[in-house]
C-alpha cells in the first residue's frame, strides 16, 4: 500500500471520496479539466438511450471525428496534413473515449453540431433488453 506522501493529490482527493460517486465525478471532472483533457463532456442516460454532449469552442463539425465502437464513444480532431508534405499521418493533438454501459444501435445514432456543443443521441441496442421467452414443454 502507498503512502499518503506517496500519492499524488488527485489520487488522494480520489481515496478520500471514494464512497461518495458524486463527488467523485466532481472530483474526476475537476482533474480532468486540470490535466488538460479535452474536450468536456456531459453524458446523460435513461432507461433507453443515451445523450453525449461535449464542449468545442472554437471547432467545427468538420474538425471533429466522432467513431461509434460498440461500448463506446471516440472523440478526436481531424488532425491537418502534415506542412512539409511527408506520407506520415499526423496524430490527433486530442482524443476523447467515452464508455458506455450498454451497447449502442449504430443505425439510429445521430450528431449535431451547434454553437460549439457537440450533442451525440446515442439509442441503446434492442437485443440487451430485456425480454421474456416462452418455455415449450415437451
Amino acid at each position: 500500500m502507498n503512502s499518503i506522501f506517496d500519492m499524488n493529490p488527485w489520487t488522494l482527493l480520489d481515496e478520500l471520496l471514494g464512497a461518495d460517486i458524486s463527488a467523485r465525478g466532481i472530483v474526476r471532472n475537476a482533474r480532468n479539466r486540470a490535466e488538460g483533457r479535452f474536450p468536456p463532456v456531459n453524458v446523460l442516460m435513461d432507461d433507453d438511450a443515451a445523450v453525449v454532449e461535449a464542449e468545442l469552442p472554437g471547432c467545427t463539425a468538420a474538425d471533429v471525428e466522432l467513431t461509434l465502437d460498440p461500448d463506446a464513444v471516440v472523440l478526436s480532431d481531424k488532425p491537418a496534413p502534415a506542412a512539409d508534405g511527408s506520407a506520415e499521418k499526423p496524430h490527433p493533438a486530442w482524443t476523447r473515449r467515452i464508455e458506455l454501459p450498454f451497447r449502442v444501435d449504430a443505425e439510429k445514432a445521430s450528431a449535431k453540431f451547434e454553437n460549439g456543443i457537440l450533442r451525440i443521441d446515442l439509442p441503446k441496442a434492442e437485443s440487451r433488453t430485456a425480454r421474456r421467452i416462452q418455455i415449450q414443454s415437451a
